[in-house]
């Protein structure tokens, strides 16, 4: 879609300058919520904006850019982040637009894939913020962002370069041993891990999420939780049965410290095996 940007540092220059586009539902969401000044409260607003990784990336970017000097420590708790701007000051400052419909007009296939991965970020997030408060992580709303946000270099170029994306996914369904990142490699000339680090630096969102958002950093226990989340939302989109899924639950059961068993019946995949089993894939 965007003629003549080639390589990870024109992409990351294109992608600093543009506008981030958020879900058509949540402009909807946030307008009916405005609209309501009786009603009007940052907790309101904030669940709308959680279920929408790209209009929370929107803030986090504004707040990290418009820092008080006062300010210490860095914000990525939304409510917190939207008590800190004020409501009022969030809706003049931050419009929800542009609309990822509008930007995606006349790309079905890819708006379809991009809302699919939009759903299962946000599948994770639950996941990830479900086992945080099971852990006793007081700082669960990080962790929930994190696994939100994990696939955010994916989102933004299903965006802003839908035909290429498409394209990787038909080298990867024509070769279905083909890694994900020697997909994009091909394609792009660079994969999407390596542009999203660049991404959360440039776009100087918290150092934290980061980390949280680094598979490298597995030995922490918050990371775990954020892959394993991630994983399972990824592998269960395909049915209960996907063969990826024992694993899975393998390694939720050792962070949980719980049997395997005991996962399936938390996440509820013993009672959908038998309704997704005949599901097309």
């Amino acid at each position: 879609m965007q003629q003549g940007i080639k390589g990870l540092e024109q992409w990351l220059a294109f992608l600093s300058n543009s506008d981030t586009p958020v879900l058509k539902q949540t402009a909807r969401d946030l307008a009916a919520l405005r609209a309501d000044q009786d009603h009007l409260s940052a907790r309101g607003v904030a669940q709308v904006i959680a279920v929408d990784p790209m209009m929370t990336v929107k803030l986090l970017r504004y707040l990290q850019t418009h820092k008080h000097r006062s300010q210490q420590s860095e914000v990525m708790q939304v409510e917190q982040a939207l008590i800190m701007m004020g409501v009022e000051a969030f809706f003049e400052k931050l419009p929800a637009q542009p609309l990822v419909q509008e930007v995606l007009q006349g790309h079905t296939d890819a708006l379809i894939q991009l809302l699919h991965l939009i759903h299962r970020s946000h599948r994770a997030s639950e996941y990830a913020y479900d086992w945080a408060v099971r852990l006793n992580d007081l700082h669960y709303e990080e962790v929930r962002i994190a696994a939100l946000l994990h696939d955010l270099a994916e989102m933004v170029m299903w965006c802003f370069a839908p035909q290429e994306m498409l394209q990787i996914r038909k080298l990867q369904q024509q070769d279905k041993a083909l890694r994900t990142r020697t997909a994009q490699e091909q394609v792009f000339g660079f994969n999407l891990l390596d542009m999203q680090k660049q991404l959360v630096k440039q776009w100087e969102l918290p150092e934290l999420l980061l980390m949280l958002m680094d598979d490298a950093c597995s030995n922490h226990q918050r990371v775990r939780n954020v892959v394993f989340a991630v994983n399972l939302a990824r592998h269960s989109a395909n049915g209960w049965d996907d063969a990826a899924l024992p694993d899975d639950y393998t390694d939720i059961a050792g962070l949980l410290r719980m049997q395997p068993e005991q996962v399936m019946v938390m996440v509820g995949s013993d009672a959908g095996t038998v309704c997704d089993m005949n599901k097309p894939h």
